[in-house]
């Protein structure tokens, strides 16, 4: 009786063995096919983005797909995984049923908790179907100025110009402004002396402008013709001229400062006065009306006498 009860159990845990065996090999199958599917999707989603690159697309065009292109690889690495770990629990024998009644039931809960997630997760969503912003970009959100580096769902990283790095969740993005976008413009502002010739240094500054735009280093970065504005401010030192270029998106900076150099050696052969701020003293008047002298102690050696 003994011996069969023996037999009886060696079966049951052979059997059972075998059991635990099978469905350990269906998992490792499932997870698996999982990591090669999504190693796949992952190979060919970076296929497309070189392949975009070498297209005739414009560099526009090609920021937005490779910013798309990453948040698609990054969904559907999501939506796999979920899919591999859903068929492992069902073969388990546990139902995923019960699993997103009870899911849906925290999930009210949990969604009040998590608000400002969902906000982020939810406006991440938005930026990147309507394209407001790219990998590259240079931006301004809410104050924070930086190149866009990384875009999830969740944030936006950008690398300031000192270096630092700052991340900006999406459901905080409410003012942006995005500086390479089509094209842009470098606006300059030159000052000059209220003594000098006003049409005279406009036509220094166009001249300037299209020597720059007619080189070849430079000729490629600009995209119209200098627009003269004239005038743009009375200053207490000088009188601001102003004048503007289209340019490639992100070449406003470096086209304006070759513009800068240019035209102050251009003024200095010139003649023509870049003022810098005058201060005149004033001690004030006693009560008949009469300034207060100043005194000036000359040092030893000098011939100016105290006054």
């Amino acid at each position: 009786m003994n011996f069969l009860n023996l037999q009886v159990t060696q079966a049951e845990l052979l059997s059972g063995l075998i059991s635990v065996s099978q469905t350990v090999a269906q998992i490792v199958l499932v997870m698996t096919v999982a990591w090669l599917v999504s190693a796949v999707l992952s190979r060919a989603i970076t296929r497309i983005t070189k392949r975009t690159r070498t297209s005739k697309r414009s560099a526009d065009e090609v920021k937005r797909i490779e910013t798309s292109f990453r948040l698609i690889r990054f969904v559907s690495r999501l939506v796999v995984w979920a899919l591999a770990v859903t068929i492992s629990l069902s073969i388990l024998g546990i139902s995923v049923a019960p699993i997103l009644t009870t899911a849906g039931v925290s999930g009210i809960a949990v969604g009040f908790a998590a608000q400002s997630l969902i906000k982020d997760y939810f406006s991440g969503l938005v930026l990147l179907l309507e394209g407001q912003l790219r990998i590259g970009d240079i931006v301004d959100i809410g104050g924070v100025a930086g190149q866009v580096e990384e875009m999830t769902l969740r944030y936006v990283r950008l690398r300031q110009l000192n270096g630092d790095v700052v991340y900006v969740p999406n459901g905080a993005i409410t003012n942006l402004t995005n500086k390479t976008t089509d094209y842009s413009m470098a606006v300059i502002d030159v000052g000059v002396a209220y003594r000098e010739n006003l049409q005279e240094a406009l036509n220094v500054m166009e001249s300037v402008a299209r020597e720059l735009a007619s080189e070849t280093t430079w000729s490629t970065r600009i995209l119209a013709e200098p627009e003269v504005f004239g005038v743009e401010t009375l200053g207490d030192s000088s009188v601001i001229l102003r004048l503007r270029l289209k340019v490639l998106p992100g070449e406003q900076w470096s086209i304006r400062r070759e513009y800068l150099h240019r035209i102050k050696q251009r003024f200095d052969e010139l003649g023509i006065e870049i003022p810098y701020p005058h201060l005149t003293l004033y001690a004030g008047q006693d009560k008949d009306g009469k300034a207060a002298a100043f005194r000036i102690e000359a040092q030893a050696g000098d011939e100016t006498t105290a006054t």
